[in-house]
């Protein structure tokens, strides 16, 4: 099999919430994806609607790579993940039942779509950190702060079949080379691969974005993601400027 699975339970927080993981093992020379796959990627997708005693479900994902592929840019991982989960119950002191789908894509010489399974009863009462999650959450991007951003400014101009939008970071470098990834928020939009350049202190991306549907584009510049991926570290920044 070129990706197995299983869940790591996790503990509990003072709040009642849980923390826990989703580990997915890949076999060599496979990799998997991020949720803003780059164009040569399948974004990932879960279905928790058939879990019990679960009010929520915050997908943590750790810093991605960068993959060059066939021409073209895909943004995901290799060998193993454990993504973190943050899963609020319904009701704190029942266990909880974890029953999901996961649609993914895999790549080695070719992408193929690949679905998962989980059905697990979460009703550990520890509250010590699992070590394995515990480095995934440190593998999280930086948020704006914590890397000294000092500006995001993000300039939309309309196009032919959508918009155009420029993104400027005032940041400290991240390492060379860096790489920005665009997300728009809620919509049905798509987005093209960024056109990314540093200049002094900036780094500048620019992408397209379409409605997948033809329909206008309504962009909210609180909901848009920037996410700046350096040889050194990764940045998450929320929202932008009107430029």
């Amino acid at each position: 099999m070129p990706v197995t699975a299983d869940v790591l339970p996790g503990w509990v927080q003072a709040d009642g919430t849980r923390i826990a993981a989703l580990r997915l093992k890949l076999a060599p020379g496979w990799k998997t994806y991020w949720r803003a796959p780059g164009d040569a990627g399948i974004p990932p997708q879960f279905d928790w609607s058939s879990s019990r005693n679960l009010s929520s479900v915050a997908v943590i994902w750790p810093a991605p790579k960068v993959f060059d592929q066939n021409g073209m840019r895909s943004v995901g991982y290799e060998d193993e993940l454990v993504i973190p989960l943050e899963i609020t119950p319904s009701k704190i002191t029942a266990p909880i039942r974890l029953k999901a789908d996961m649609e993914l894509g895999i790549c080695s010489d070719i992408c193929i779509p690949h679905a998962l399974a989980f059905d697990v009863k979460i009703d550990t009462r520890d509250t010590s950190p699992t070590p394995a999650i515990a480095a995934a959450l440190a593998q999280q991007p930086y948020t704006a702060k914590e890397a000294g951003v000092r500006d995001t400014e993000c300039i939309v101009s309309p196009t032919s079949d959508g918009l155009q939008i420029e993104a400027r970071v005032t940041m400290p470098s991240a390492g060379n080379p860096e790489y920005v990834v665009i997300e728009p928020g809620p919509g049905d939009i798509w987005v093209s691969e960024a056109d990314t350049k540093r200049q002094g202190g900036e780094v500048v991306a620019i992408s397209d974005m379409v409605h997948v549907n033809g329909g206008t584009i309504a962009l909210d510049r609180s909901a848009i993601r920037i996410t700046v991926l350096g040889s050194k570290y990764a940045v998450d920044i929320r929202g932008c400027n009107s430029g």
